[in-house]
C-alpha cells in the first residue's frame, strides 16, 4: 500500500497534467481549435507532453489518489483524458508534417554532382543525441531514450544512393517525441496512417516534377510506340531518382522519427509512404517488358532492362525489410521478363529478316532498303553487347542450321567455332539477309543487273561491320573476309554477264578469209563486227548509266575493271583493222568512236542517272 503522502503528490501531478491536456483540448475550446502548440513557444510544447508523461504513469499505476473511492470511475476518467491528448497530439503531428512537407526540389533530384554518400557528421550525431529530451519525467518512456542508430542502415553507403534532408532537426525531434507517446498508448495504427497519408501527398508531388504519371498497365500498353519511347527516356532518369533519392530519403526520415520506437514502425512508416508510389512506377516498366513485340522495341526494352539492372541493388539496398519483399520481388520479376521480351524480339527479328516478302527489284540495283534496315539494327545491338552477351547464353549446336530446309539457309557452325552466342547470333541474322537478298535478286530479268545488286547489298554489309568496331571485333575478320569474296565474286559475275559478249566483238575469229585467188580480212565481216560493237556498247551506256552503286571508292573501282579489259582490246582491234574501214566508203559509220570516247562513256556507268541516246564523241 502506497504512503499517504505518495499518493497525494501523484493525485496533484495527474490533476496538474490534466488540466494543461484539458485546457488544449479542441473540442471545447475555441482559442485550442485556432492555435498548435509546437508554433506556440518551446515551453508551452515541453509542458504538454510532460503532462501527457504524466496522464500515462497514471494510466499504468490504475490508480490516481489512495482517496478515490470509485476505482472504475477514475480509470474511465483517465481513458478519457488520455483520448483527449492522443487526439491532440495526432492533429499536432499531422499540422507538424504538413508545415514541413514539400516536394524535393528539382536541383536535389537531378544533381549529378553531389555526393552520393550521406554520412552524417560528429556534430550531426550529437544532435540525434538530442531528439529524445522531452518528458524526461516519465519513467515509463525510459527505453526510448538515448537510442543509438541501427547499423541496418547499410543503404546510407552505397555509393549511388544520395540522401537528402526532408524535414529540420527541430521539426524531427518534435515528431519524434509526440511518435513516442501516441505509440506507448497504443496509437500506433493513426500514427502510421497520418505519417503515409502526409508523406505520400510530397512523394506524390515530386512525381509529378519528376514527370511520372499515373497510367495504368492497360493505358501505357494502349499508348502508340513513339509517345512510349519519349516516356521511356523519361521513365529512366525519374527512376534513378525516385530509388536512389526520393525513397532512399523517405527511408531516413522514417528512421530519424520512428527507429528509436524499438519496433519496425519505421519500415511501417516508410511502406505506407511509398509502396503506392514505387508501385505505380515500377508498373510503367511492367507494362513494357509484357507488351506485344516488336524489332522497333528492342532497345528502349535494353535501355530499360540496363537502368533496371544498375538500380537492382539500390532497390534492394532501400527496400531491405520483410514488408518491402513485394517491391524487390516485383523489380526482379521485371527485369527477367524484360530479358525474355529482348530474347523473344531477336528472334522474331530473325524471322521477320527472313520472311520479308518485298518482290519488286529496287531499281538501279541500289542497296535495298532491308538491307539498310537490317545492318543499321545489327549496329545498333553491337552497342548493347555487354548486355545482350548476358541475355543470350546458350550457344547454337554446331553443325548446320536448319539444315535441309529450302526455306531457310544453311549454317556451318565448324568454321566459326570459338565465337560466342552473340557473335553467331549476328552473323546468323547476317546470313539470312543474305539468303532473303539471293532470292530477291532472282526478280531481276537482267543477270548483269542481279550480280550488281548482290555487290552492291553485301558491299554495304560489309562497309557496316568495318565501320563498327565493336561489330566487327565479333564477327571476326575471317568472316569479313567471306564477305568480301561473295562481293567480289559479284563483281566478277557481273563483268562477265556484260562485257564478255561485248568483247567477244573484238576478236579476231571470223575476220580473215583464205584459199581461191585471195587472202586477208573480211571487209564485210569487218563493218558487221564494228556495227555489232557500238550497237551492244551503245545498249550497255543506256542502260548501265542509269544503274547504281551509291559507293564512290566501288564505283570507281568496277569502272576501273571495266575500262583495263575494254579499252586494250578496242584499242588493239582498232590499230589492227582500221585501215582496212577508213579505205572503204563511210568509214564514220562502222568506227563511230575513240579510244578516248569509250573512256569517257564508261564514267558515265552506274551513275542512277538516264543518258542521251547518241554516247558522246570526238570530232574524228
Amino acid at each position: 500500500m502506497e504512503p499517504p503522502e505518495s499518493s497525494n503528490k501523484d493525485s496533484h501531478g495527474y490533476e496538474l497534467a490534466e488540466k494543461i491536456i484539458l485546457r488544449w483540448d479542441s473540442t471545447a475550446s475555441e482559442e485550442a481549435r485556432e492555435r498548435m502548440i509546437f508554433e506556440t513557444d518551446r515551453q508551452e510544447a515541453d509542458l504538454y507532453l510532460q503532462a501527457v508523461d504524466e496522464i500515462q504513469r497514471s494510466l499504468s499505476n490504475a490508480s490516481i489518489s489512495s482517496s478515490s473511492n470509485n476505482a472504475a470511475d477514475d480509470q474511465s476518467k483517465v481513458n478519457t483524458t488520455i483520448q483527449i491528448a492522443m487526439a491532440r497530439l495526432e492533429d499536432e503531428f499531422r499540422n507538424i508534417l504538413i508545415t514541413h512537407t514539400s516536394a524535393l526540389e528539382t536541383d536535389s533530384l537531378f544533381d549529378p554532382m553531389s555526393s552520393s554518400i550521406s554520412t552524417p557528421s560528429l556534430h550531426e550525431l550529437e544532435e540525434d543525441d538530442s531528439l529524445s529530451s522531452h518528458g524526461n519525467s516519465s519513467n515509463n518512456l525510459l527505453q526510448f531514450q538515448h537510442c543509438e542508430s541501427s547499423d541496418s542502415s547499410s543503404y546510407r553507403f552505397t555509393s549511388s544512393i544520395r540522401e537528402v534532408d526532408l524535414m529540420p532537426a527541430e521539426a524531427i525531434s518534435d515528431l519524434q517525441a509526440i511518435a513516442m507517446r501516441m505509440i506507448s498508448s497504443g496509437y500506433l495504427r493513426e500514427c502510421i496512417q497520418v505519417y503515409g497519408s502526409v508523406r505520400k501527398t510530397a512523394v506524390d508531388s515530386s512525381f509529378r516534377k519528376l514527370g511520372i504519371e499515373k497510367l495504368s498497365i492497360g493505358d501505357i500498353q494502349r499508348l502508340e510506340w513513339e509517345a512510349l519511347e519519349s516516356k521511356i527516356r523519361r521513365w529512366i532518369r525519374a527512376a534513378k531518382d525516385c530509388v536512389r533519392i526520393l525513397f532512399a530519403s523517405e527511408k531516413k526520415l522514417c528512421e530519424q522519427i520512428f527507429e528509436c520506437v524499438g519496433t519496425d514502425i519505421d519500415d511501417a512508416c516508410f511502406m505506407e509512404t511509398v509502396k503506392g508510389p514505387a508501385i505505380q512506377l515500377f508498373n510503367f516498366a511492367e507494362a513494357i517488358s509484357i507488351s506485344r513485340r516488336s524489332p522497333e522495341k528492342l532497345f528502349k526494352i535494353l535501355d530499360l532492362h540496363d537502368a533496371l539492372m544498375d538500380l537492382l541493388p539500390d532497390i534492394e539496398a532501400v527496400f531491405n525489410s520483410k514488408s518491402s519483399d513485394s517491391i524487390r520481388v516485383q523489380a526482379a520479376e521485371i527485369l527477367s521478363r524484360l530479358a525474355e521480351a529482348a530474347r523473344g524480339i531477336l528472334s522474331e527479328f530473325e524471322n521477320a529478316v527472313l520472311r520479308e516478302p518485298s518482290r519488286v527489284p529496287v531499281p538501279g540495283g541500289t542497296i535495298h532498303p532491308l538491307t539498310r534496315y537490317v545492318m543499321n539494327y545489327i549496329s545498333l545491338i553491337s552497342d548493347y553487347k555487354q548486355t545482350l552477351i548476358e541475355l543470350i547464353m546458350s550457344k547454337p549446336s554446331t553443325g548446320s542450321r536448319y539444315s535441309g530446309d529450302p526455306s531457310t539457309p544453311d549454317m556451318e557452325f565448324a568454321e566459326l567455332e570459338g565465337k560466342t552466342p552473340l557473335a553467331l547470333h549476328l552473323i546468323w541474322i547476317i546470313v539470312i539477309l543474305q539468303f532473303n537478298l539471293d532470292g530477291k535478286s532472282k526478280h531481276y530479268r537482267d543477270a548483269s543487273l542481279a550480280h550488281l545488286f548482290i555487290m552492291n547489298n553485301v558491299h554495304y554489309i560489309v562497309q557496316k561491320v568495318k565501320g563498327s568496331p565493336e561489330l566487327r571485333e565479333m564477327i571476326g575478320d575471317d568472316y569479313l573476309r567471306k564477305l568480301t569474296g561473295k562481293f567480289r565474286q559479284a563483281a566478277t559475275s557481273y563483268q562477265r554477264a556484260t562485257w564478255v559478249r561485248v568483247l567477244y566483238c573484238l576478236r579476231d575469229e571470223g575476220l580473215h578469209v583464205s584459199g581461191g585467188f585471195s587472202s586477208g580480212v573480211s571487209k564485210s565481216a569487218l563493218r558487221e563486227r564494228f556495227k555489232t560493237f557500238n550497237v551492244m556498247f551503245e545498249e550497255v551506256h543506256r542502260t548501265q548509266a542509269t544503274w547504281l552503286i551509291p559507293d564512290a571508292q566501288l564505283r570507281e573501282e568496277l569502272r576501273i575493271s571495266i575500262s583495263e579489259k575494254l579499252i586494250p582490246a578496242y584499242r588493239s582491234f582498232l590499230g589492227r583493222f582500221r585501215s582496212h574501214i577508213e579505205s572503204g566508203k563511210h568509214p564514220e559509220n562502222y568506227i563511230k568512236y575513240s579510244v578516248e570516247d569509250l573512256e569517257t562513256a564508261v564514267l558515265d556507268f552506274f551513275e542512277g542517272n538516264p543518258v542521251s541516246q547518241h554516247l558522246r564523241r570526238r570530232s574524228q
